[in-house]
């Protein structure tokens, strides 16, 4: 298991992103001229978010909202926000916006699974829970990104968003992180790959 963890996982990630990136390059194309055609502003949405060790990276989302939008409300996102564009709603609901965060796996700030790399301001409030969280590379999928798919929808529900996802949301989070962590292997990567492709 730990010569998975930290060799034959980065291996493994390398290769299975080179892989996916060419057989997914014409849909890629695809959906750049969408984002470029339907909305204004950059292609990429860059985000700083933690990485192992503690250390921040740039994290790279297809862009799927409105210009400056995070200085127009919460750093939380429901499915009814306003500030999400019209192609921005079918890529997060797929999660085709997430699939810029292969560079991130070629560039080793990430893992194809793994946590989800959280923002500072949330990491912060949680410090010693991510101690053991960001022992690893984060991930683009996990259990927790399994679980929580329909992440927006859920949090439709609550009012004050950044606390709800503080005080109910990322401790289950938290919980499931640490299960993938503590059965970290390359079958269990395999079958979370897959599982995530399935329901995508």
């Amino acid at each position: 298991m730990k010569m998975y963890s930290y060799f034959g996982k980065r291996l493994f990630d390398i290769f299975a992103t080179l892989i996916g990136g060419v057989l997914l390059l014409p849909f890629v194309v695809i959906i750049i001229i969408w984002i470029k055609v339907s909305s204004k502003g950059p292609l990429f949405y860059i985000q700083k978010r933690v990485g192992k060790d503690f250390n921040e990276f740039n994290l790279y989302k297809f862009r799927s909202m409105i210009i400056d939008a995070e200085k127009k409300g919460p750093s939380v996102t429901s499915g009814d926000d306003p500030r999400i564009t019209k192609v921005g709603k079918f890529i997060r609901n797929t999660k085709i916006d997430e699939l810029p965060q292969l560079i991130n796996v070629l560039k080793g700030d990430m893992s194809l699974v793994g946590p989800r790399p959280e923002v500072m301001k949330f990491v912060k409030e949680k410090k010693e829970e991510y101690k053991k969280v960001l022992s690893v590379r984060p991930g683009i999928t996990d259990n927790a990104a399994i679980e929580y798919r329909d992440e927006e929808t859920i949090m439709k529900q609550y009012e004050n968003k950044e606390k709800a996802y503080l005080e109910i949301v990322l401790p289950q989070k938290i919980k499931l992180y640490y299960f993938y962590i503590d059965n970290i292997s390359f079958v269990n990567d395999v079958k979370l790959i897959l599982k995530t492709l399935k329901i995508i």
